[in-house]
């Protein structure tokens, strides 16, 4: 059994995130856990009244939490009605962040999965500011951002963003994989390149290894001139090629943290069109339950 964080505000962004799950999930065993954060500090200030018809201001946020995690479980029985997911609601006087770390390591969560508002008029981002901050700040389990209005498509074309300079893990890439094998989806490997030019010996051997992680899993090379920018450059190439799914690895100097860190001029040309599944670095081992790892890499040693 798979174990889901949901981090949702009740918005319907945050829904269209949770709708999402249900459907990629709907044949998989899955233990959601739905969290809402509330941090009332205003109420600490001289100009606001701690009372609001005779009920704590504390109190009375605390429930509106509760209420909307229970009317959200409802709801999500009542759509998808799934016998194969149970459902655990967290109510929390936290900042996200730090509850959503607790969370993962109380709860050996699997997969963080939350929605992104993505651009809007002029304060147009390259993701919302809490999904960035959950990206940044999460080390032990993937990410799978949705976008605000992306409706469910079962992922068949899988682009993989990266440039062969860092060897993979197996624990890393079973994420990627599981999701590859249980939708028989292509994986395209993209590799974006200021200036086309022949790999490195170090690139071309993490190249072979990544192939041999793939194993009878249909998968293509591509590698594609820079436009402007790595998060424009993958935009492009996930319009021409029906991407239905974009993943990649976060480390230092990884595409990923490229995209987070580029000028507001560039990034504003990137509009998150498709569910971005991010996967920090894990090394070696990892406590996720995507199952076959431990025989991938023991295949890999004895190969």
């Amino acid at each position: 059994m798979k174990s889901v964080l949901i981090p949702t505000d009740f918005s319907d962004n945050a829904w269209n995130a949770i709708a999402y799950g249900m459907q990629l999930f709907a044949k998989e065993r899955v233990t959601f856990y739905l969290l809402n954060t509330y941090t009332p500090a205003i109420t600490s200030s001289r100009f606001m009244a701690p009372m609001v018809d005779g009920v704590r201001v504390e109190d009375a946020v605390k429930a509106y939490s509760e209420k909307g995690l229970q009317k959200t479980v409802a709801k999500i029985k009542t759509v998808f009605d799934n016998p194969l997911h149970d459902f655990e609601t967290i109510s929390s006087f936290n900042l996200l962040i730090d509850e959503v770390k607790d969370v993962v390591e109380t709860f050996k969560i699997d997969l963080i999965l939350t929605g992104t508002k993505g651009a809007s008029g002029i304060d147009e981002v390259f993701m919302g500011s809490n999904t960035v901050r959950i990206i940044k700040n999460t080390k032990k389990c993937p990410i799978l951002v949705i976008p605000q209005h992306f409706e469910f498509v079962r992922p068949q074309e899988i682009a993989f963003a990266t440039d062969f300079t860092r060897f993979y893990a197996a624990s890393e890439l079973m994420p990627l994989l599981q999701l590859a094998k249980s939708f028989k989806a292509t994986i395209r490997i993209v590799h974006v390149q200021y200036e086309i030019k022949p790999l490195t010996e170090l690139q071309q051997f993490n190249l072979t290894m990544l192939r041999r992680y793939m194993g009878n899993v249909e998968h293509y090379i591509h590698t594609v001139s820079e436009l402007n920018s790595v998060s424009k450059t993958l935009e492009v190439f996930s319009e021409e090629m029906q991407i239905h799914l974009l993943a990649m690895l976060h480390y230092q100097h990884s595409y990923m943290e490229k995209m987070t860190r580029e000028p507001v001029v560039k990034r504003t040309a990137f509009h998150a069109q498709v569910p971005l599944l991010v996967i920090p670095e894990l090394g070696m081992t990892t406590n996720n339950n995507f199952t076959g790892v431990s025989k991938l890499e023991d295949t890999l040693k004895v190969s």
